[in-house]
């Protein structure tokens, strides 16, 4: 469930991804999942700490940092516009301190993800351009650690178990380093589409988008499906956009 504190608040809560387990907070009511029961998926989806999660590229989930010291720098320069047409939001891109990933080589990542033409420009009422730390941005897409992203991600009530990302209502989308790195357990693709798969659903929070199911057993999992949480029969898929058409599957606020 995601406890929050005012409806102002909840409506920028409700679209981040709900793998999340929230903290107690005096006051605030629990948000009812699809069922209409308080939405506890983060507590039981979390893998033990005995089971660490698959790593696709052979990176040992133990050899990642699970604590940084919480600063980030910045990437610097400006990227060029992505899209052809449509309004145009600036975005920064940031990585903790110390974590061995330098700011340009994350931003490069993210671009490639949000430049794609399978991604949320491609409809063409969308362009998104990267720029430095001291231009105006609508968002930030930060990498942090599990224990600096879960800090991150309490800011909206929101208890990550340092297992999963985030969006927060202050335009801030924080990817945790682990899930970046060994990505998680079952997902049957590459590495880099689940994280091409991360940038793109909470991308797609910022960009006001709710949450969506599985539409059938062996369909393309949509963006929106919490696919970190499990792929409930769908195959894995990082794109909005499939064969140049919104691809989505059933709502899971109904």
């Amino acid at each position: 469930m995601i406890l929050i504190a005012g409806a102002l608040v909840a409506l920028d809560v409700a679209r981040s991804e709900r793998d999340a387990r929230p903290a107690a907070r005096t006051g605030a009511t629990a948000e009812a999942g699809p069922s209409g029961q308080a939405d506890v998926s983060g507590a039981s989806a979390v893998p033990p700490s005995s089971s660490p999660p698959a790593t696709p590229h052979g990176v040992p989930a133990s050899a990642v940092l699970r604590e940084g010291n919480g600063t980030f720098a910045f990437a610097t320069g400006q990227g060029p516009v992505l899209g052809t047409s449509g309004g145009l939001q600036r975005y920064r891109v940031a990585v903790e301190n110390g974590i061995d990933i330098e700011p340009g080589v994350f931003a490069a990542a993210v671009d490639a993800i949000l430049g794609d033409p399978r991604s949320w420009i491609g409809e063409g009422t969308l362009r998104l351009q990267r720029v430095p730390l001291t231009v105006a941005a609508q968002f930030t897409v930060y990498l942090a650690t599990p224990v600096t992203s879960e800090k991150m991600c309490r800011e909206d009530w929101m208890e990550t178990q340092q297992y999963t990302s985030c969006r927060l209502s202050s335009g801030k989308v924080v990817i945790n380093l682990a899930r970046w790195l060994t990505a998680v357990p079952d997902y049957g693709a590459p590495l880099d589409v689940y994280r091409a798969y991360a940038i793109n659903h909470e991308v797609g929070h910022q960009l006001r988008q709710w949450h969506e199911l599985c539409p059938g057993p062996g369909l393309p999992a949509p963006v929106m499906q919490q696919q970190t949480l499990g792929l409930e029969g769908c195959v894995a898929n990082p794109w909005p956009y499939l064969d140049g058409k919104r691809y989505r599957g059933p709502s899971a606020t109904q």
